[in-house]
């Protein structure tokens, strides 16, 4: 029973995205492929006395074009971009018969969630206490806690939708899109679910995570040309950019797919989730972590590694963080790699943080689709420690069967996705 289980194929149906490149599925594909960059000047908040005052927002994005009134203003930033992206998927999944209205063929409580994001609310927590401070504790919201509180995402698009199944929240730094994936998948495979709806989102541009991430010199400084300042593996990459945004995809059993007639968009064929033990925001500089990461991914699939068309890095535009996957990604591929393209959509996006992880697995199934990987923005000086093929700055037509995507975060963090061309 248990082996049945295990070989149980997850299919991937439906896809939603909410990015600083563009909102929607089209949008967003369309301008990565294309070269367009989201990083600009922050127009949030004063950065006056910040050291950074670049990042990804997600630009011309009215809340209230998407959502009821009322909702927007009981719900924080993430929470509104996770309901808009969830709203895709589950249309593009043709689960919807109407607004908010789930197609009846649904088996009550077989349709659960799974999200992921690193901070949650963190806006309205901050925001809430900024109010408490000017004006006192009356005047604060009685939505104030709700809003900071990181299940309640899920909890919206589940009230929003009936959705009565079962329902997770995973915060697993920047790797939390990519593992709400993997549980999702793990759910449907154990049986119980046939349907998983896996969203990542996050929005934590503030003075706070600035300051802070800027202290920790992860950051990049390049606040007089913003469109340049992530470079993945670059040699002039000083740090990354705070993205913003989120992502979703509707995943299903392949019988509950086959069942209902649905277009198969790809099929999730491997995951693991891997940690390092070694420090709290730095890779283990051998990529012991993401080397047993992708060795397990690969395992789960049954797969070579030879039979990997494209890899999406995590590629953030770190020092540290770009050698060690490039090193990572050497030892798992060996001399293959030379035939692999590899890239970082987070040169244009910049770091979506827990949304990443789903946005570009979205990126890997596309690619699949359309047989053109994007490209790694602003690669122009070469650095002979990370010598890969990064599909520098123009996207390229590469017919891709399979593909990988990382995602790798602070704690030690590891998960990686392998999605597949859907064979019948």
């Amino acid at each position: 029973v248990i082996k049945v289980m295990l070989m149980k194929r997850v299919v991937i149906t439906g896809m939603g995205a909410v990015t600083p490149i563009g909102v929607g599925i089209t949008d967003y594909w369309d301008h990565l492929i294309s070269g367009l960059s989201g990083v600009g000047i922050i127009t949030r908040f004063p950065t006056d006395d910040l050291a950074v005052k670049i990042a990804a927002e997600v630009k011309e994005f009215a809340a209230t074009d998407y959502l009821p009134k009322k909702l927007v203003r009981e719900t924080d930033v993430f929470m509104q971009y996770a309901l808009v992206a969830a709203a895709e998927a589950l249309k593009t999944g043709t689960l919807l018969e109407g607004p908010g209205l789930l197609q009846a063929f649904l088996r009550p409580g077989r349709l659960g969630i799974v999200l992921g994001t690193s901070l949650g609310g963190i806006n309205s927590a901050l925001s809430a206490e900024e109010q408490l401070l000017s004006v006192g504790p009356d005047r604060i919201s009685p939505f104030t806690v709700p809003k900071m509180l990181a299940n309640v995402a899920a909890a919206r698009i589940a009230i929003t939708y009936g959705i009565q199944g079962p329902s997770l929240t995973v915060n697993t730094a920047c790797s939390s899109g990519a593992d709400a994936v993997g549980l999702a998948a793990m759910l449907i495979r154990s049986g119980e679910a046939d349907v998983m709806l896996a969203v990542g989102s996050e929005s934590i541009l503030c003075p706070l995570l600035t300051a802070g991430l800027a202290s920790a010199r992860a950051l990049s400084r390049q606040n007089e040309n913003p469109e340049k300042a992530s470079r993945p593996f670059d040699a002039g990459r000083d740090g990354f950019v705070m993205g913003e945004g989120a992502g979703a995809v509707l995943l299903e059993s392949l019988e509950h797919a086959q069942g209902r007639g649905v277009r198969i968009d790809a099929e999730l064929l491997g995951y693991a989730s891997f940690t390092e033990g070694y420090h709290v925001t730095l890779p283990e500089p051998e990529g012991r972590g993401e080397i047993n990461c992708m060795e397990k991914a690969l395992a789960n699939a049954g797969l070579e590694p030879a039979r990997i068309d494209y890899i999406n890095a995590h590629g953030t535009s770190t020092k540290a963080g770009d050698l060690t996957e490039t090193k990572a990604l050497k030892a798992v591929f060996g001399t293959h790699l030379n035939q692999i393209p590899v890239s970082s959509s987070k040169g244009a996006t910049g770091h979506l943080m827990g949304a990443g992880g789903i946005t570009e697995l979205i990126a890997c199934i596309k690619a699949i689709q359309t047989g053109i990987v994007p490209p790694t923005l602003n690669y122009s000086q070469p650095d002979p420690d990370c010598d890969l093929d990064y599909v520098p700055n123009v996207a390229r037509q590469v017919p891709v069967n399979i593909a990988m995507s990382n995602a790798f975060g602070f704690g030690g963090q590891n998960s990686c996705l392998i999605i597949g061309k859907y064979e019948p």
